[in-house]
């Protein structure tokens, strides 16, 4: 058999194009057990070990982190590891960090450390994982609502199943800034969605000045942008009927802003997954088709993401996902548990969309 260590190893770069080679940066207990890993257990909440053939382990703790990490904080983990980790640890994609220990006597002065300096320890097994987002307010220029403010909020709230396994699987939670959805929530068990109810506001005298017009017709994905002359000059016009209110519009062209301060808004969906374990992938629900923008800590959205989070936790079983769970009970029971309104937006009457054929005004169980 083929040692796998050596077939995954790359040829050196001879650019600075792309991201370096990772193999160098694994631990050493990795690089020798690449490929062999017999099996891993959760030891306790945010503490995994993996076993491999050899006998040897490696142990992971997981804090939860965030999007945007200042420079201090970062060089407070890389201390951290040296001292307890060798210097290794992983920023996971759901913007956790992960300190990698071959030493289980390091174990627990690392976690009481961690804990001691404000970092929850969590986010494995039973429990809710670290809250992936989107940039909001902070970057995104065609946000609806801002995204660390939500996570934050939210993930107060949620704080005591992150740190614990109470749960009966595990959770994903997601935010999305706007209907882009830039932070991969199309497929959470939940997740908050920002929107804009209102087209994008021309400014006709200065579409000419500043943009590029074919590109900013090119960039409507519903063709609702159309040339249309001002004051004899070329300019663009939007056909509200057609406009699904994504911004990309703004992206290419200033002068076609999109933000309504007192139209924005979130959504709340429920029900994705991406494991295939049990029931096949599948993508998120529509639950509430509107909430208000509540800055600074969003007590609306709060409220609705921990009533779902409430009425799984009583009403799974165990190792039943939301998916799974609202499969199970059907809709309908869903939206009497959490007191959700049922709503003539949760029908799929889209008129540019009738391939997915589902008009009637029945609740799929």
């Amino acid at each position: 058999m083929p040692n796998l260590a050596e077939t995954v190893k790359a040829p050196d770069q001879s650019t600075d194009f792309g991201p370096p080679e990772y193999w160098p940066f694994l631990p050493p207990i990795v690089q020798r057990n690449y490929g062999k890993w017999k099996y891993h257990e959760t030891l306790k909440p945010g503490v995994m070990v993996h076993v491999s053939e050899s006998g040897e382990k490696v142990y992971t703790v997981r804090i939860g982190g965030t999007r945007e990490t200042s420079t201090t904080t970062t060089r407070l983990f890389a201390d951290i590891a040296d001292k307890y980790a060798g210097g290794y640890l992983r920023f996971t994609s759901r913007n956790s960090v992960e300190f990698l220990l071959d030493d289980e006597s390091n174990v627990d002065p690392l976690v009481k450390e961690l804990t001691e300096r404000g970092f929850p320890v969590g986010g494995m097994a039973r429990s809710i994982g670290n809250m992936i987002h989107t940039q909001g307010w902070l970057h995104c220029h065609t946000s609806a609502s801002d995204a660390n403010g939500v996570t934050k909020a939210v993930m107060d709230e949620l704080h005591k199943y992150y740190v614990s396994d109470m749960l009966p699987a595990k959770l994903r939670v997601s935010f999305a800034c706007c209907i882009n959805m830039c932070g991969s929530v199309g497929a959470s068990d939940i997740a908050l969605i920002a929107l804009h109810r209102r087209p994008p506001k021309v400014q006709y005298d200065k579409v000419r000045s500043i943009c590029e017009i074919p590109g900013t017709i090119a960039a409507c994905p519903v063709d609702a942008i159309g040339p249309k002359p001002y004051k004899g000059k070329p300019s663009v016009v939007v056909d509200e009927d057609r406009c699904i209110y994504c911004g990309n519009c703004y992206s290419v062209c200033p002068a076609m802003p999109i933000a309504d301060p007192l139209n924005d808004g979130l959504s709340l969906w429920v029900g994705g997954k991406i494991s295939n374990a049990r029931t096949k992938p599948r993508l998120s629900s529509l639950a509430i088709p509107w909430m208000p923008n509540e800055p600074p800590r969003w007590p609306t959205a709060v409220k609705a993401v921990m009533t779902v989070v409430e009425a799984w936790r009583k009403g799974a079983k165990e190792d039943e996902r939301v998916s799974e769970w609202i499969d199970r009970i059907g809709w309908p029971n869903f939206f009497k548990v959490t007191g959700f309104e049922f709503t003539k937006y949760h029908i799929d009457d889209y008129r540019l969309g009738e391939t997915t054929m589902n008009y009637s005004n029945y609740a799929r169980l």
